[in-house]
C-alpha cells in the first residue's frame, strides 16, 4: 500500500517550527510494511490544500494528514477533504461531549468555536484524542483512505500508535515489514565511496542502497522489504557483507553509533587511557568524548593549548621545535601528543594543531592546514590535512578525523 504524508500548517512553511511528525510517522509506517513514497507540506490555504490533497489521492492508496484539526477558522483540513470526497460535514455528538468534559475537568468554559472540532465528514470513523481536544478521523472513499491526525506531536504519536496502526493492521492485513540499517563511514567522500560500490548501486533491488552525506560522514543506508523482520535482516546482512569487502575499512559504526562512542568502546575494551592536547579544535574532541557516559574510565584529561607558551609550559613541547617548525607543523603535533601522554601518564596521547581561520594563514601554511598526532604503544603517527570551508567546519572535520585516527590506531590498522 502506497502512503503519502501531508503535513499542514503555514508555520511549517515559514520555518517557525520543525516538522517532527512526518519522520516519526514514516518510520513507524515503514516498520509495519506500508510504503511511504511521498511527503508534502502545505499551508492553511483552501486552494493550495485542495491541490495537494487531490494530488495525494491520485497517487497514493492512503493519505495521512497532520495538523489543521483545531478550533480556529484556519483549521480547515477536515473541511477540505470533505469537499474533495463529496461528504457533508456532520456533528459527532460523542466527540462534542468529550470536548466539553475536557474543559469542565479543568474548570474552564468551552468556547463555541471548539464545536468545530466535533464536526466530521459524513461516514468518518472518529478517533478519540486522549491527549487533547482534537479527535482524528478515518474516511474511506472510492478505494482510498484518508486519515486525519492532530498536529501536536504528543497527540499525533499517541493516536498513531493506539488507533491508526491497529486500524491499518486490521483493515489491510499483514503488509510485511520494511527495515533499514545504516553503515556509518568516515574518510571517503561521497563520490569516492560510491565509486567503490557503484555496481551494487546500479543493480540494486531488494535491499535498496542510499548514500547520505551527514556532517562530514557518509551513511550507507540499506533498506529491505520482506514478510518478516528475520527475512529482512537476512537480506540486509547478505548485502552488507558484500559491501564491507569494498568499504569495510571506512565503516566505523552502525545506525546510531557515533565516532566518540565507538572509540570509547574500543578504549574501554582494551583498558587504554587517553589524554589530549588540543589547539585549533579548542577542546572539541574532549567534549565529544565526554558526551559519552562512562568516559572517565579512559579519558584522563586534556589541555586546550592555544598559545605557544601553554604548549610549552603545560604540554611540554620544546620551544625550539616551535621556533624551528612553527606552531602548526607535524613536528609540533608530535611533540604535543608525546608531551601530553607523558604529563598525564596515559597509554595514548593526541596532539592537534592547525589554522581554523578565517585569519592566521602565513606563506606556505594556508587556512585549513591541520596536523593530528597520536602517541602510544605502537609508536607515534602523524597525519596532515588541507581542509577547506568555514572555521566551524574545519574544527568539526578535524575533531572527527582525530577520533577516526584514534579508532584506527587502537584497532592496529595504522
Amino acid at each position: 500500500m502506497i502512503v503519502e504524508i501531508v503535513s499542514t500548517g503555514t508555520e511549517l512553511l515559514l520555518g517557525q517550527i520543525v516538522n517532527t511528525n512526518a519522520p516519526y510517522m514514516a518510520r513507524r509506517l515503514n516498520e509495519i510494511g506500508f510504503d511511504v513514497l511521498f511527503q508534502s507540506t502545505v499551508g492553511d490555504n483552501r486552494v493550495r490544500m485542495t491541490q495537494v490533497l487531490s494530488t495525494a489521492l491520485a497517487r497514493a492508496d492512503i493519505v495521512i494528514t497532520t495538523g489543521g484539526l483545531g478550533p480556529t477558522q484556519g483549521d480547515i483540513t477536515k473541511e477540505v477533504s470533505a469537499e474533495l470526497l463529496g461528504r457533508p460535514m456532520q456533528l459527532h455528538a460523542p466527540s462534542l461531549e468529550n470536548i466539553k468534559r475536557f474543559f469542565a475537568s479543568r474548570r474552564l468554559t468551552m468556547p463555541d468555536n471548539n464545536i468545530r472540532q466535533a464536526m466530521f465528514p459524513e461516514g468518518a470513523i472518529v478517533l478519540d484524542n486522549a491527549r487533547g481536544t482534537a479527535p482524528g478521523a478515518v474516511i474511506e472513499a472510492d478505494g482510498k483512505t484518508v486519515i486525519h491526525l492532530p498536529g501536536p506531536p504528543h497527540e499525533m504519536e499517541h493516536m498513531l500508535e493506539n488507533a491508526v496502526i491497529p486500524y491499518l493492521r486490521e483493515r489491510f492485513e499483514l503488509q510485511g515489514t520494511i527495515l533499514s540499517k545504516v553503515l556509518r563511514t568516515f574518510g571517503l567522500g561521497e563520490s569516492s565511496l560510491e565509486e567503490r560500490i557503484k555496481d551494487y548501486i546500479k543493480n540494486q533491488g531488494n535491499p535498496t542502497i542510499a548514500l547520505l552525506a551527514r556532517n562530514a560522514e557518509i551513511h550507507v543506508r540499506l533498506t529491505a522489504k520482506a514478510s518478516s523482520d528475520a527475512e529482512a535482516r537476512a537480506l540486509i546482512a547478505d548485502l552488507e557483507g558484500r559491501l564491507r569487502a569494498h568499504i569495510g575499512e571506512y565503516i566505523f559504526g552502525e545506525d546510531e553509533d557515533t565516532l566518540e562512542a565507538v572509540v570509547g568502546r574500543h578504549l574501554a575494551a582494551q583498558n587504554l587511557t587517553l589524554a589530549l592536547a588540543e589547539s585549533c579544535t579548542g577542546g572539541l574532541v574532549s567534549s565529544r568524548l565526554t558526551d559519552v557516559p562512562g568516559s572517565s574510565a579512559y579519558l584522563a584529561g586534556a589541555v586546550v593549548c592555544y598559545s605557544n607558551e601553554v604548549k610549552t609550559s603545560a604540554v611540554g613541547v620544546p620551544a625550539e621545535i616551535i621556533a624551528a617548525h612553527g606552531a602548526v607543523s607535524g613536528e609540533t603535533a608530535i611533540a604535543m601528543a608525546e608531551g601530553i601522554r607523558d604529563r598525564f601518564r596515559t597509554d595514548l596521547g593526541i596532539g592537534i594543531t592547525g589554522i581554523a581561520g578565517p585569519g592566521g594563514a602565513v606563506p606556505g601554511k594556508p587556512v585549513g592546514l591541520v596536523f593530528i598526532a597520536i602517541a602510544g604503544p605502537s609508536g607515534t603517527k602523524c597525519f596532515g590535512y588541507n581542509l577547506t570551508g568555514p572555521r566551524s567546519f574545519i574544527r568539526h572535520r578535524t575533531a572527527l578525523a582525530a577520533l577516526n585516527h584514534l579508532r584506527q590506531y587502537v584497532l592496529g590498522v595504522i
